[in-house]
């Protein structure tokens, strides 16, 4: 899976250069992801500005490494779905599971109050 990846203070954008997230491609997923559980800034922002298509298997899968992430006290944001991809989440019952935001700055700003939310619990 080709990614470019930009470190900000509190979180990494990942920004996927694959138009097609396919079922092969599931465990470089995981294993890309989980890695950021073991790093100082492990907030998350997924940007899927140029997925066009995404399968069954790696769809599910980001959807329980997100819940590992909240599980860990770490965030996991997705943006910039396009609305093929949006509409295939949602038709398979992960949409309303996913942390999505339409934009990559309001990814940021989820990432940043939840941060503030953990701070005060």
């Amino acid at each position: 899976m080709k990614v470019k990846i930009d470190t900000k203070e509190k979180m990494h954008v990942i920004t996927i250069a694959e138009e097609k997230l396919s079922a092969n491609m599931t465990e470089e997923i995981k294993k890309t992801l989980l890695n950021y559980l073991q790093q100082p800034v492990s907030n998350l922002v997924i940007n899927f500005k140029e997925v066009k298509e995404i399968e069954l298997e790696p769809a599910e899968t980001f959807a329980i490494i997100q819940q590992k992430f909240y599980k860990e006290s770490h965030s996991m944001v997705f943006c910039n779905l396009r609305q093929e991809v949006s509409d295939f989440l949602d038709k398979n019952d992960l949409l309303e599971i996913l942390n999505v935001t339409p934009t990559e700055s309001e990814a940021w700003d989820i990432v940043q109050m939840e941060e503030i939310e953990r701070e005060y619990l």
